[in-house]
């Protein structure tokens, strides 16, 4: 008897609600694949302001913050219209990790923040990811709650540092980025060693 033919992922529904299968090329991760193109966008108006606060680094900083708020976005679209895949549990993410890898990486070239702050978070969120493509054939591992959490402590983090409020609110806001940098890092590590033990736990009950 011939193999059955490989069933095509993009195949499926791509905005409607429905109980069949969700296309891969769905409207919710297309939103995510967006999210992802935006990083070089905000990366290289940050860079080409070269610290000089004018308007490129606004604009960059809003971009930044538009990519983030649009997480929420293809996450409710992907739960209310049915549409969560596993590549969108991938994917999803991956667009986080690329924004905030991104815009640590540049904030550091910049001279603004330490390159061991870049460095710690840049590991551990590299580290987790390597780790789970390396269980996808057994399993799908999806973004935890903690790890949805400390996303949104990053994502706070790093737009207070990128938005140069500074410049208007007065040098203080340079202690609010600071603690508010600080708490990113710590729940970084916290939520990444608890991912690990999860996952050994997980493997070990089976």
């Amino acid at each position: 008897m011939a193999p059955e033919p490989r069933s095509n992922p993009m195949r499926g529904r791509v905005a409607r609600a429905g109980e069949t299968p969700a296309s891969t090329g769905n409207v919710a991760n297309i939103v995510t694949v967006i999210r992802i193109l935006m990083a070089p966008a905000f990366i290289w108006l940050l860079l080409a302001d070269g610290g000089e606060d004018g308007p490129l680094r606004w604009v960059a900083a809003g971009l930044f913050v538009l990519a983030i708020v649009t997480d929420s976005v293809d996450g409710i679209l992907a739960r209310r219209q049915n549409l969560v895949t596993d590549f969108g549990k991938i994917l999803d993410p991956i667009a986080d990790k690329v924004l905030t890898g991104g815009a640590l990486v540049a904030l550091s070239l910049l001279g603004e923040l330490p390159w061991w702050v870049t460095i710690v978070i840049l590991v551990r969120e590299l580290g987790i990811t390597a780790f789970r493509f390396a269980v996808l054939r057994s399993r799908v591992i999806p973004a935890s709650r903690g790890g949805k959490i400390k996303t949104i402590i990053q994502a706070v983090a790093i737009s207070f540092a990128l938005v140069p409020l500074w410049e208007v609110l007065g040098d203080w806001m340079h202690v609010v980025n600071t603690t508010l940098m600080t708490a990113a890092v710590v729940a970084t590590l916290a939520t990444g060693a608890d991912y690990l033990y999860r996952a050994w736990r997980e493997n070990r009950a089976a």
